[in-house]
């Protein structure tokens, strides 16, 4: 082969075999915009160890994430036996037992491969606010046995702890405004994006042993001790929130039988809210065995009163109104007992206890205060026996504090957060949006997740299964090609030895 010849295909090789290299180079720093490999997802998983009992939820998310706060969907919940872990005080051992089977339920969710890095999480609510004020030690020893349960399970553990009320409300109000899509919504653009001009939803929580409201004011918060601020997927929010300890539903009603006893000056106890022809016994101990009320120092723990129904709307109203103080003193706006509140303010979602009580009632449907106040009359005036005719499905407890828990909303939601007729309508009275339950567990998981790394980390690129499959035949091609080249520069050199021989 002439010299001339061989240089040019030695230098054409060369050529090619650069142009082939920038083209991988390129290839592999280029952001594959085809359907990429299916993003892998991640679990957490969040008991809610509230008053009255204990559930956990299963959550799950892409690894990445939006705008610093995980896309979270909730796949399974599981209620745990018994009651809240704060009726364990007198056996630790027992609450830590009872996680058991709802833990062993979820990891069959978990792929097992990712188990171990999966965030657990255990947050406790008013029941054990109030046992820690009544008996820290024995808090402590139950939080002990529940961490020392979960410990012994493939999990991430990373602790149980006492939310604040401010905490339960916010996250609450996560949970709902994150279920409408009015933090978050994926657009027709098929990327997430904040929705403009949406306007947020207040949120009304009634537990157990505390009740909390959480919304945007129209005005500035003037007591910081009731302002909240958060930033999910890129915007600011900024809130009013305040829980009350000791008016959640079962502590309301303990409040109210103690006010009944105590204005009472025989054993003989008549309750306006319980129905005519209902009779019960209890001892001054198991009514006086909450910090919410205070036993007169005359009572005797022993002593065995006996509650009468009388069915009675009206005097169940007023007994149930004495129940708060609704004067405000200051020269500002107040909810009730002197904590400020501004003026509520938009649509609300209401959850919880107030859903299953209004729900028992067939009022979750956006019925007038009027309707509304004209059904729990009438519920309230029927007999014992007439009640159990007409649920017979409901449990005996339930069916006997529905009229004293629906007069208490009622009580609650217009003198105490001061709705009226016209914001009544404000309300919906929800469980679930989108199959999901609707309360703090959710928006606790979706604020979690701004602490977990987003997938894949910086400095590493993913490419697509097509893309890798390019790669290797070009290296192959490159491999072939610096073979041939080499084989040409021998030949050209073995050529000009020639020559000069």
């Amino acid at each position: 082969m002439p010299p001339r010849l061989l240089r040019a295909v030695g230098w054409s090789s060369a050529a090619l075999l650069g142009v082939l290299g920038v083209a991988v180079f390129l290839l592999v720093l280029t952001p594959a915009k085809d359907a990429a490999l299916p993003m892998r997802n991640k679990y957490g998983l969040v008991f809610d160890a509230g008053s009255t009992h204990t559930s956990l939820y299963t959550y799950r998310w892409p690894a990445d994430k939006e705008n610093g706060t995980g896309i979270v969907s909730q796949v399974d919940v599981c209620t745990v036996a018994g009651p809240g872990i704060s009726s364990y005080a007198d056996d630790p051992a027992g609450a830590g037992a009872s996680l058991r089977p709802c833990l062993e339920q979820a990891l069959k969710i978990v792929p097992a491969e990712q188990q171990r890095e999966t965030p657990t999480y255990l947050g406790a609510t008013a029941g054990m606010r109030l046992l820690r004020e009544q008996n820290d030690t024995k808090a402590e020893q139950v939080f002990a046995e529940v961490a020392k349960v979960i410990g012994e399970y493939p999990v991430d553990f990373r602790g149980a702890r006492i939310l604040t009320g401010t905490e339960e409300g916010s996250f609450g109000w996560i949970t709902v405004n994150y279920l409408l899509e009015t933090l978050v919504k994926f657009s027709f653009a098929e990327k997430w994006e904040h929705p403009e001009d949406s306007e947020v939803l207040g949120a009304l929580d009634l537990g157990g042993a505390s009740t909390q409201i959480t919304f945007q004011p129209g005005v500035p918060v003037e007591d910081r001790n009731t302002s909240v601020f958060f930033r999910l997927y890129g915007t600011n929010y900024s809130l009013y929130s305040h829980s009350y300890l000791c008016y959640g539903q079962t502590q309301a009603l303990k409040m109210l039988l103690a006010a009944l006893h105590q204005d009472s000056v025989t054993a003989q106890i008549s309750h306006p809210c319980y129905p005519r022809g209902y009779q019960e016994n209890v001892t001054v101990a198991e009514l006086y065995d909450s910090p919410c009320v205070r036993a007169p120092s005359t009572a005797s723990p022993a002593q065995v009163l006996t509650v009468t129904g009388t069915g009675d709307p009206a005097m169940c109203s007023t007994a149930v109104q004495k129940l708060f103080n609704f004067s405000c003193g200051a020269q500002r706006p107040c909810g009730f007992n002197g904590v400020y509140q501004p003026p509520v303010r938009g649509q609300f979602f209401a959850f919880s206890g107030f859903y299953r009580a209004f729900l028992l009632l067939n009022l979750t449907g956006g019925q007038s205060l009027a309707s509304v106040n004209a059904t729990i009359r009438q519920f309230c005036t029927r007999t014992w026996d007439k009640v159990q005719q007409l649920f017979p499905t409901t449990g005996r407890t339930h069916l006997r504090d529905a009229c004293a828990v629906n007069s208490y909303i009622l009580t609650l939601l217009l003198q105490g957060y001061k709705f009226n007729r016209k914001t009544w309508l404000n309300i919906h009275f929800i469980r679930q949006v989108a199959d999901v339950d609707v309360g703090w567990t959710l928006g606790y998981m979706l604020n979690l997740t701004n602490m977990i790394p987003s997938e894949p980390p910086p400095g590493v690129i993913v490419l697509q299964r097509k893309s890798w499959i390019a790669v290797t035949v070009l290296l192959a091609i490159m491999l072939i090609l610096t073979f041939c080249l080499l084989t040409v520069m021998c030949l050209h050199r073995n050529s000009s030895g020639y020559e000069r021989l």
